[in-house]
C-alpha cells in the first residue's frame, strides 16, 4: 500500500518540483550529460541549493545541516530528483549510504566533522566495498588493516567504486582480524582520499559514469577514523544496507524512462507500454514499503532484498523495451543533436546491467529471500 502524504509532505513535493523545474537547473542538468565522453559531474550547483534549503539531508538534525524531518521527506526528494534527471550518485553515495552511516553510527566528533559539509552540497564520499576477484561476497574482502602505533595502515584494492575521483573521503571496509566466519573481523573505516597511499585509477564502462580503481598502500588511519566498533562492521553494514535497498531510485528511473517512452513510442505499443506501467507501480509500491517500514522502526531485511531485486530489474526491462520500441535512434546519446528525449533511452540502456548488479546482485537478493524467508537450503 502507498503511504498517505500528508499536506506538508504533498507540499514538500511541490516545492521540490518547482525549484527542479526552473530554467537554470534544467539547463544545468542538460549540460552536466553533454560533458564530453571520459568526463563527469561531481557535485552541481543544485545540490548546493538544497543543501543550503536543509533539503539535501533533510531527515538529519538541524545542527548537522539538515531539517529535522523524516525519512519520507528525505525519499520524495530523492524521488524527485531522479525524475527530474539530475545525476544523483554523487548524492546518493554521499548522503545516503555514507552519510547516513556516520549519522546512525559515528561519534560526536566524527558528525560535527563530516555532516555539516555532507549536507550543504560542498563535500562528498563514496564506498570502498567491492574487490577484485571478490564479487558480491563482501564477507570475503581482502583489504587489511594492519596495527600500527594506535592506529592501521590499510592495504588492499577497492573495486567498482563510484565517484572516488570527486569525493574527499570514502567508507572503507577492511579486515582488522579473522575468525571462525567470514564477517568476524571486519571494521569500518573513513579514509581520507586526498592522501599519500592513494591512487584512483578509472575502469571505464558502458555507462554514463566510470567506475573507478582504488589502491590503499599503506595509508595509515587513526583511531578517529573507526567508525562504530573494531571487528563490528558487519553489524554496522546489516543496518546500514537496508536503508540503501529500498530501490526506490531504480523505481524512479524506471518511471522516468517510461514517461519519455510514453512520448516517442509508435503506434501499436499500447499493449507493451500497459505491461511496463504495470511492472513500473508495483515496482513503485515495493520500495514505498520499505520507506514505510523504515519510518516506522522495523526495517525488513527480506523485503528490501525483494524490493531491489524487483525495481532493478523491472528498470532494467523498461530500458530494453524502449530499445526495441524505438529502434537504433534509441541509442543516440545526449550529445547528438538527433537524440531522443535527449538521451535518455540510450542513458538508461547503459547503465541497466548495472543496477541489477550494485547494491547486491540480483542473484544474491533472490537467494538471500529464498534461504532466509522461505527456508530453502543454502
Amino acid at each position: 500500500m502507498m503511504p498517505v502524504f500528508t499536506p506538508e509532505q504533498e507540499n514538500f513535493r511541490h516545492e521540490v518540483c518547482t525549484m527542479l523545474c526552473e530554467d537554470a537547473v534544467s539547463a544545468e542538468i542538460a549540460q552536466s550529460r553533454r560533458m564530453p565522453y571520459g568526463q563527469e559531474s561531481g557535485l552541481l550547483d543544485v545540490h548546493r541549493r538544497l543543501g543550503k534549503l536543509g533539503w539535501l539531508a533533510i531527515n538529519w538534525p538541524e545542527q548537522y545541516g539538515g531539517a529535522d524531518a523524516t525519512i519520507v521527506e528525505k525519499a520524495i526528494l530523492t524521488e524527485e530528483m531522479i525524475r527530474h534527471g539530475i545525476p544523483e550518485n554523487v548524492h546518493s553515495l554521499g548522503v545516503d549510504i555514507v552519510g547516513n552511516a556516520i549519522n546512525l553510527f559515528g561519534t560526536p566528533e566524527q558528525k560535527e566533522r563530516y555532516l555539516p559539509g555532507l549536507a550543504r552540497g560542498e563535500i562528498t564520499a563514496n564506498v570502498l566495498f567491492s574487490e577484485p576477484d571478490v564479487g558480491s561476497d563482501l564477507a570475503s574482502l581482502t583489504t587489511r588493516a594492519e596495527p600500527d602505533g594506535d592506529g592501521w595502515r590499510l592495504h588492499g584494492r577497492k573495486i567498482y567504486n563510484m565517484k572516488a575521483q570527486h569525493s574527499e573521503f570514502a567508507l572503507c571496509a577492511a579486515r582488522t582480524s579473522t575468525g571462525p566466519v567470514n564477517f568476524s573481523g571486519i571494521t569500518l573505516f573513513l579514509v581520507p582520499l586526498q592522501s599519500i597511499g592513494t591512487v584512483i585509477e578509472p575502469v571505464w564502462n558502458l555507462s554514463e559514469e566510470r567506475f573507478d580503481l582504488v589502491t590503499l598502500d599503506g595509508i595509515r588511519i587513526g583511531p578517529e577514523n573507526v567508525l562504530g566498533e573494531v571487528d563490528d562492521g558487519w553489524q554496522v553494514l546489516g543496518k546500514v544496507l537496508p536503508l540503501e535497498r529500498t530501490g526506490l531510485d531504480h523505481s524512479a528511473k524506471a518511471e522516468r524512462t517510461l514517461a519519455a517512452l510514453r512520448e516517442h513510442a509508435p503506434p501499436g505499443s499500447e499493449e507493451r507500454l500497459v505491461e511496463l506501467e504495470t511492472r513500473v507501480r508495483a515496482a513503485r509500491l515495493l520500495a514505498w514499503r520499505c520507506i514505510v517500514n523504515l519510518h516506522e522502526g522495523r526495517p525488513d531485511e527480506v523485503h528490501s532484498a525483494t524490493a531491489k531485486w524487483y525495481t532493478s530489474e523491472t528498470a532494467k526491462e523498461v530500458s530494453l523495451a524502449a530499445v526495441e520500441l524505438l529502434g537504433p535512434r534509441a541509442l543516440l546519446d545526449a550529445r547528438d543533436p538527433e537524440a531522443i528525449a535527449e538521451g535518455v533511452f540510450d542513458a538508461a540502456f547503459r547503465e541497466a546491467p548495472g543496477l541489477t548488479l550494485a547494491q547486491g546482485s540480483s542473484e544474491i537478493m533472490l537467494f538471500f529471500v529464498a534461504t532466509s524467508k522461505l527456508g530453502l537450503p543454502s
